[in-house]
């Protein structure tokens, strides 16, 4: 009896190994990215430059994240130039976003966080925003304080930076529940 016992517990643990060690060898699928939705009361094509500039209540909606801004730039990789970054883009169209570049009140939302500053960045290859200037970063009841906010979207991790130059520091406000 002991015995049927140990050995029906060596089995599941075999087969419950078995099954962790066959997930893992499946390859992780990337899902490919979804498109970037910008809506403002005016827009300027440079196809010369490889860009659109928009004005006037501009947002620009990617998933579960919005930008807010006065004005936007996007900057966009033609199948005629830049084909090292074509190269790396995980799409195959003739215009892939390569950066948008975002001035006045700007304000990034992700789920539960609020960030603000006088300028933004975002870069489509490593899926990073830069918020510079005056950042506030709101999570919550929680607020940080900075000259610059990064955040790596895909890694759910940010950095909040001081330059140096007026003496601020980082400042964090977290209030328990």
């Amino acid at each position: 009896m002991i015995i049927h016992y140990y050995i029906s517990s060596f089995i599941f643990f075999l087969s419950v190994l078995l099954l962790l060690s066959a997930q893992a060898a499946e390859p992780v699928k990337k899902k490919a990215p979804s498109p970037i939705q910008i809506e403002a009361d005016h827009m300027l094509s440079d196809q010369k430059n490889n860009s659109v500039f928009f004005s006037g209540k501009v947002e620009a909606a990617q998933d579960d994240v919005v930008i807010h801004a006065d004005e936007m730039t996007v900057f966009y990789i033609n199948d005629k130039g830049d084909k090292e970054a074509l190269k790396s883009s995980s799409s195959n169209s003739s215009k892939n976003i390569k950066r948008l570049w975002a001035v006045g009140n700007v304000e990034i939302t992700k789920e539960e966080w609020v960030a603000t500053g006088d300028s933004a960045e975002y870069f489509e290859s490593e899926r990073k925003i830069v918020l510079i200037g005056n950042t506030k970063v709101w999570q919550d009841n929680n607020l940080v304080t900075g000259d610059k906010f990064i955040m790596y979207l895909d890694e759910e991790k940010s950095i909040v930076e001081s330059n140096g130059e007026n003496k601020e520091r980082v400042k964090a406000f977290f209030y328990p529940n």
